[in-house]
């Protein structure tokens, strides 16, 4: 049997995503996390883990069962989202002179396509644009007529705050705007791209109350002319005969009330519409231009004429903002700053080729889920040279993404990979792969590091041991300075803060590998479309 999943669907599976962020009903209590990884790459094969680049091109990500742990083990470190950080977006549309827009329209579909864009539907079509001042309108009227019925090139950029549609400069080029929105500072900085904007977060607050209170359900706000029609005359109240003039209060039919449109004629042609007054309560309308007295005046009916009465959205024009501007895409928004004191879960030094979405994560040895603002993947260890040596750890290189080793029983063997090196801490964070029975040197099981004085190796020029005696600490002293780790650290070693494997990875993207330093922060613009 022949069905589509509407719209609407989609908008609603938006909502109910932003809610389950902001603990709205039984959607609520949710944590979601954005986080890099992956930082040293080859491709979806974790038998090939272990070199500097992908290559090109950059693999797709792959949605199976067997690829949620690889990762999972290659996460760095994660950024919570909170409800300030998302927004249902929108195509970005920027207002041009010279560009002809379409305007808002309740019929357009898979058999009466959009005349500029094509579209099957509203949502595809650029019936609302962005001004240069980051307030966004929406098309009412595109200046089209019998002679222009895909409209007319927009000529003046629409400025004005008010709640009524105007129109824009001179009005000459026919287009009339209604004014929905300004975009905050702060929503400019984390939800605007060249490809996207956002809505507001909450429809009806404080900035935009005016705007939803003064909507009126199926109110009228065009009246569209399909045919001019011939030899249409005006009688006036002396009784001369004209066939150029304008009629008034000619009554909007329909299952509402109220709504009238005044009509120019030229010529016995009508020529244009000078005016409408909405009403209220339609949800279907025409305009019947027939004999009769309309304000003051009594027409003389041609024939032809033509007129398509457009009908508002449910709630009127900017009273659901989602419904009317299609709001069934997501932006989640993450800032990775490289202040190591204040966020000494990134890593620095490092590259990263993943950004992933994960919702409820657990936290590290227990079941509560995770809350904190920043979180590592990664395990920890606090090095030190063996005492006979003479080196400090200043004088040791771990390098990036080298491999580590550390005999941790008869014929058992640690290995892992180096996420960062800290030479002034002694800090050495690691991450351990899925594949590693692989190498044919080791265990078959992957096995963890231990607070054992067997050397770490990997180091440069010597290796170096877990300091057992630093415990119970999450920070130390450098240069006079307390530095914060992020970890507690027990007999030399600490454990991350989520526990692998645990929620559910709900997004990946791919990326070509980006290198961490200290002058740079990533911002990272999710965006899920439903």
């Amino acid at each position: 049997m022949p069905a589509i999943i509407t719209d609407q669907y989609r908008i609603l599976n938006a909502e109910t995503f932003v809610d389950s962020f902001v603990g709205i009903g039984t959607t609520g209590n949710n944590n979601y996390y954005t986080f890099l990884g992956h930082p040293n790459p080859k491709n979806t094969d974790v038998n090939n883990y272990g070199v500097s680049t992908w290559g090109s091109p950059i693999p797709n990500p792959v949605d199976a069962f067997n690829q949620e742990n690889l990762y999972y083990d290659s996460m760095l470190f994660l950024k919570k989202v909170t409800s300030n950080d998302v927004r249902r977006v929108v195509p970005r549309l920027d207002w041009q002179t010279g560009t002809v827009y379409e305007m808002y329209r309740n019929n357009y579909s898979s058999t009466n396509l959009t005349p500029q864009t094509k579209s099957t539907s509203l949502y595809g079509s650029s019936y609302f644009v962005l001004n240069s001042e980051f307030s966004l309108y929406l098309c009412i009227n595109n200046g089209s007529n019998s002679d222009n019925p895909t409209g007319q090139k927009s000529l003046f950029e629409p400025t004005h705050t008010n709640t009524v549609p105007q129109q824009a400069g001179n009005g000459s080029d026919g287009y009339l705007w209604k004014y929905l929105y300004t975009i905050s500072p702060s929503d400019i900085v984390k939800f605007v791209t060249s490809v996207y904007i956002p809505l507001p977060k909450v429809w009806g607050d404080t900035a935009s109350a005016t705007i939803k209170a003064t909507a009126v359900d199926g109110k009228i706000e065009t009246v569209v002319i399909k045919n001019g029609g011939s030899g249409y005359n005006i009688s006036d109240s002396t009784g001369t005969v004209l066939s150029t003039g304008t009629i008034s209060s000619v009554p909007i039919t329909g299952d509402g009330t109220g709504g009238t449109v005044s009509i120019n004629i030229n010529s016995g042609v009508v020529e244009s519409i000078s005016g409408v007054i909405g009403g209220s309560g339609y949800t279907y309308a025409s305009v019947r231009f027939e004999s009769g007295t309309f304000g003051g005046k009594t027409l003389i009916p041609g024939t032809g004429a033509e007129f398509e009465v457009i009908i508002p959205p449910k709630g009127g024009h900017g009273f659901d903002i989602y419904r009317e501007l299609g709001g069934f895409r997501v932006m989640l928004y993450s800032k990775f700053d490289n202040n190591v004191d204040d966020s000494p879960d990134y890593v620095l030094g490092n590259d990263f080729s993943r950004v992933g979405l994960v919702k409820n994560p657990i936290q590290f040895g227990g079941t509560d889920l995770l809350n904190n603002t920043t979180a590592t993947n990664l395990s920890a260890l606090k090095l030190k040279p063996d005492a006979s040596s003479g080196f400090s750890t200043s004088n040791i290189t771990y390098s990036p993404n080298a491999l580590i080793t550390q005999k941790v029983g008869v014929g058992s063997t640690a290995v892992g990979y180096v996420a960062s090196w800290n030479p002034d801490t002694g800090i050495l964070k690691y991450y351990q792969p899925v594949g590693f029975s692989t190498l044919s040197n080791y265990s078959y099981k992957k096995l963890d590091f231990v607070g054992l004085g067997t050397a770490i190796s990997g180091g440069s020029p010597e290796n170096l041991i877990v300091d057992t005696s630093f415990n119970n600490q999450s920070s130390i002293v450098v240069g006079g300075k307390n530095v914060s780790l992020g970890q507690t650290f027990n007999l030399g070693k600490a454990s991350p803060d989520v526990k692998k494997y645990s929620g559910e990875i709900i997004y990946i993207d791919n990326r070509a590998p980006v290198t961490r330093t200290s002058s740079q922060k990533e911002e990272v613009k999710i965006v899920i479309e439903f």
